[in-house]
């Protein structure tokens, strides 16, 4: 999926239609890479969402736009106001037939004189930027992202200097006109499969409109270019002119191809994409309001991921010097389990102690422990008495003899712990907004994971909901994203007859299924181990084993930390988890 030309044209005619005479009334900058445009015109309220993100570069006016601004205001949110705020839109174009989109707007300077500035969004990828420059000159005000030549050294993005566009690419620009045999020509130099021929010589078509151009001549994609008939050329061509008369008479149908069976976006474009046919598209007349509902969760997830890098890294590090500190554990209980050995070493050298003379350094004997009576050959110290070799080892037993209790009771309090780290990595994985991750750091910061930003050790009230679905029968099903929403569950919610579940020894999510006094069936129950199952560490396993009783048999010790249970007289149930089964219990619940 990419934001290719032909988007970033029909994204062009959209705000020309709708911006063109705007007056921009507010400008905020909610992410350091993302401004946005409160802009008035014909009555009318819009908000142009400009964001040169590396993982998610768009533009587009919003419908339902909700992030918080920072209290003090970004210095680049502060130039854009100086210089644009109050200023009416004269212009908005695309570069070219690149991903490049220019916003022109016309305001007074300090003089009170008219003056015109330039709004560039390049989007490309991890180098997308967001410009403001003089429209006069060409002069960089400044960027969302300076680029100095320690950066790169052929194309510098920095106050004062003049702006220049990126580096032409040697591709035909599909806008103009262009011959059957300038076509063929064009593609017969390249050495592929066609489709990969049709966007590597032609600006602004990504791969999925290629495809889309040979599925509409009826030709295979895979075909390479040499082996392919003038009559298939001819096809191609056809499909491809149609195409771009569409476009360049401002004709769109923007879409969005969803596999349902997974509740994913697949692709999206400003045309129709017959490929998909046999999927679910939805199409709308708006091609803003198809990148905001691609958009939307995709880059909160990316910004989850980004804001949330520290605290995974943090927790890694921690679970790494757990799982080592197991494995010593582990080595040491081992060692301690042949403690045995030590005592009778020990009463062996009691036992033939009229053999043994000071300065031996070792001694062999008859072990009289051993089913069979073979000898063994003990290791003596030749500056100790025969009794205090004897004591020696004895001392040696008792000390691993206590080592073994300690050890076994230490390696508990680690599991415990890589229990809790590890649960909480499945929180930070399974987290859908920001205020869920702030959960997280704030619960990490009161069991002391993290430096507390403040001394406040009240309990913050829960902001963020669990996951609900209903059951095949009717049933409510609620899922704790976090430990903070397991706790809240169990403890709050569930009702003594509820049903809890739980992925037996593995981390994951509390499950609780509403019972409201009823017989749960036993398709209800399947349904909760499901998602028990998913919404754990094994959700890409086969027979989980999922835990589940009554809530009145589970209990939370204290002193424990957030999202430990203890439980009994349960029963458990293996199912293997699927993406497509969680969908459609949603699916119900969402309708």
């Amino acid at each position: 999926m990419a934001l290719d030309g032909l988007v970033i044209h029909s994204i062009v005619d959209e705000l020309h239609k709708k911006l063109l005479g705007g007056k921009i009334d507010k400008v905020y900058q909610p992410e350091n890479d993302e401004v946005v445009l409160h802009i008035r015109n014909n009555k009318e309220n819009f908000k142009l969402v400009l964001s040169c993100s590396a993982s998610n570069p768009r533009v587009y006016l919003a419908s339902d736009y909700k992030k918080e601004n920072p209290i003090n205001a970004p210095m680049f949110c502060m130039l854009f106001r100086k210089y644009i705020q109050g200023g009416n839109i004269v212009n908005v174009s695309q570069v070219d037939f690149e991903r490049i989109i220019k916003i022109s707007v016309e305001s007074f300077d300090e003089l009170k004189e008219k003056t015109t500035k330039d709004i560039i969004i390049e989007i490309m990828g991890r180098h997308s930027n967001i410009i403001l420059t003089h429209s006069s000159n060409n002069k960089i005000i400044d960027s969302a992202k300076r680029i100095p030549p320690s950066v790169s050294r052929v194309r510098q993005i920095l106050p004062g200097q003049t702006y220049v566009l990126p580096p032409k690419q040697d591709k035909l620009n599909p806008i103009n006109e262009i011959s059957l045999n300038s076509f063929v020509d064009t593609l017969s130099s390249f050495d592929g499969p066609i489709f990969k021929a049709i966007y590597s010589k032609f600006l602004g078509i990504s791969p999925v409109v290629a495809k889309e151009i040979c599925f509409r001549a009826n030709i295979d994609e895979n075909i390479l270019v040499s082996e392919m008939s003038s009559n298939d050329i001819s096809k191609i061509y056809n499909e491809f002119y149609n195409l771009f008369k569409s476009i360049k008479d401002n004709v769109y149908n923007p879409s969005m191809v969803i596999d349902e069976s997974i509740d994913k976006v697949l692709d999206f474009s400003c045309i129709n994409l017959n490929q998909f046919s046999n999927l679910s598209v939805i199409n709308d007349d708006s091609i803003s309001k198809i990148l905001e509902n691609y958009y939307l969760t995709k880059d909160i997830k990316d910004r989850i991921h980004q804001r949330s890098s520290d605290l995974r890294k943090s927790i890694s590090i921690k679970l790494d010097r757990l799982y080592n500190k197991l494995n010593k554990q582990e080595k040491e209980l081992i060692e301690s389990e042949n403690a045995e050995i030590y005592k009778i070493k020990g009463e062996l050298i009691t036992s033939y102690i009229y053999m043994i003379k000071k300065g031996m350094e070792s001694v062999e004997v008859v072990n009289f422990y051993d089913p069979e009576y073979k000898n063994i050959t003990i290791s003596l110290n030749k500056n100790f008495t025969p009794s205090e070799n004897a004591q020696k080892y004895f001392k040696k037993y008792n000390k691993m003899k206590t080592a073994k209790k300690e050890i076994t009771s230490q390696m508990e309090i680690t599991k415990e712990e890589v229990n809790y780290l590890e649960n909480i990595m499945l929180s930070i994985e399974n987290c859908e907004n920001l205020a869920e991750l702030m959960d997280i750091r704030e619960e990490l910061s009161k069991v002391g994971y993290l430096k507390a930003k403040s001394n406040n050790k009240k309990e913050t009230k829960l902001t963020t909901k669990p996951h609900e679905f209903i059951s095949s029968n009717g049933f409510k099903i609620l899922v704790g994203k976090n430990n903070k929403q397991n706790d809240h569950l169990t403890l709050k919610v569930a009702s003594n007859d509820d049903i809890w579940m739980h992925t037996k020894n593995i981390p994951g999510s509390h499950v609780i299924i509403k019972t409201e006094g009823k017989e749960v069936p036993d398709e209800t129950i399947f349904e909760g181990a499901m998602l028990a199952a998913f919404f754990s560490k094994s959700k890409m396993s086969s027979q989980v084993p999922v835990d589940y009783t009554k809530k009145k048999n589970v209990k939370k010790p204290h002193g424990s930390k957030p999202g430990m249970v203890i439980y009994e007289t349960n029963s458990t149930i293996y199912v293997t988890p699927t993406e497509e089964f969680v969908t459609r219990l949603k699916s119900k619940f969402d309708n």
